[in-house]
């Protein structure tokens, strides 16, 4: 499951300058009335497996849009932003192109997306479908989704005769509940939760604080910054693992969860298939908040090119690609991340794979999302610098105070 990432290669300043030449497209002239045309679709979710998937939904579009034909191209992830920065900047873009949410902010800024008129929005996750959208205008349709939920094993917490996690716990259940499951002469962690950006712009918001500020300047050295820097790293060493003990080094948190080590785990629902053969009993619940619930959201999503001449027939596909019942069905059966749709019925065979049993909680996440903060091109630099002054606070050679304030110090010229 392709897990979001920050933008590669454009950011807001890189894609700005692309404004003007993505308002070229492919196709010389638009098609008159009732002509047959060929559309253009650029991708990279269908690379590494399932390539036929994605033929196989094409060709139902195909059949269903006699007249419309799709050419597709498939790049691997690593190259994929790279050939779409150069294609936007050469007039060349395709007629449909993926994006990520992590980048949409700077394309829908820059005028290479064009505004989606007339697509029926309610067949999608609310949340979803809100995360392209400007001003109220939907400008990318949601073709994916994964997100974050608490794992948790079963057996240590029906050993310990504790109640396991529901959807209205909080932080200070949390925190309760891992104390008592801890115990450090069996090797047994009562939590693990990773000291890192991705994990703390998510508490910020489930302290109910901002990380970035809606005028665009930093909000995370605050009172909710600070409450949710000190949710993080003061479980370290007491409920789970320090840094010299193992944490945050590759697959060491899904090892110690499947090896029956480890009682509660925040990580994302890709985690499934790994988990599906681990002898141990486990589930899942919706993250626990602070003063409110906010799930971290990962989304793939397609964009109609702001130059395409063929703009009917290119909409008429991306609503295809993104909320059809063969999209739907083809997902689901190939287990190709998580379609988009509102319908739960639709979603039916999703909820009934097991484990986990309360697969209910991926959708109920939804309710309340916290979507990643984007700055542009400093983007990765900022992440690091978050997840390097909290670690710095974790190893106690900082005050969270500190570490926070180094941080905002750091990354407000990176701000512009």
């Amino acid at each position: 499951m392709n897990r979001t990432a920050p933008l590669a290669g454009v950011g807001v300043l890189a894609v700005a300058g692309l404004a003007l030449a993505g308002c070229s497209g492919p196709s010389a002239t638009t098609p008159a009335a009732g002509e047959d045309v060929t559309i253009t679709y650029s991708n990279f979710i269908s690379a590494g497996g399932n390539e036929k998937n994605l033929e196989a939904i094409v060709d139902a579009f195909e059949k269903e849009n006699k007249g419309i034909t799709v050419e597709v191209k498939t790049l691997p992830y690593a190259d994929y932003f790279t050939a779409l920065q150069t294609d936007l900047a050469g007039g060349t873009a395709a007629d449909v192109f993926d994006i990520e949410f992590a980048n949409y902010a700077a394309y829908q800024k820059s005028g290479v997306l064009a505004p989606l008129e007339g697509v029926d929005t309610s067949a999608y996750q609310a949340s979803l479908a809100d995360a392209y959208a400007t001003d109220g205008t939907q400008y990318a349709l949601p073709s994916s989704f994964s997100n974050v939920v608490l794992f948790y094993n079963a057996d240590l917490f029906d050993a310990a005769g504790l109640d396991y996690p529901t959807s209205d716990w909080t932080w200070a259940d949390e925190k309760a509940a891992a104390e008592k499951l801890t115990d450090t002469d069996a090797g047994v962690w009562g939590d693990y939760q990773p000291i890192s950006y991705h994990e703390f712009y998510k508490a910020v918001a489930q302290a109910g604080g901002e990380f970035l500020k809606a005028d665009g300047t930093l909000g995370f050295n605050s009172p909710e910054g600070i409450a949710a820097a000190k949710w993080l790293v003061e479980k370290s060493g007491t409920t789970m693992p320090t840094a010299e003990q193992g944490a945050g080094t590759p697959d060491f948190d899904s090892k110690l969860f499947a090896d029956g080590k480890l009682a509660m785990w925040h990580s994302g629902i890709w985690m499934f298939g790994g988990l599906a053969d681990a002898d141990i009993a486990w589930d899942i619940a919706v993250e626990p908040g602070d003063t409110q619930h906010a799930s971290a959201l990962f989304s793939n999503a397609v964009g109609v090119s702001a130059g395409t001449k063929n703009k009917e027939a290119a909409t008429k596909f991306a609503e295809f690609l993104t909320s059809s019942k063969t999209t739907v069905d083809t997902r689901l059966k190939a287990g190709w991340e998580l379609p988009p749709i509102a319908d739960e019925a639709a979603l039916s065979a999703y909820l009934d794979i097991t484990p986990p049993a309360n697969r209910q909680a991926v959708f109920d996440s939804l309710d309340e999302v916290a979507l990643a903060p984007s700055i542009g091109d400093g983007q990765a630099e900022m992440q690091d610098i978050v997840t390097e002054e909290l670690t710095e606070a974790a190893a106690g050679r900082k005050t969270v105070e500190e570490a926070l304030a180094d941080a905002e110090k750091r990354i407000a010229p990176l701000l512009g």
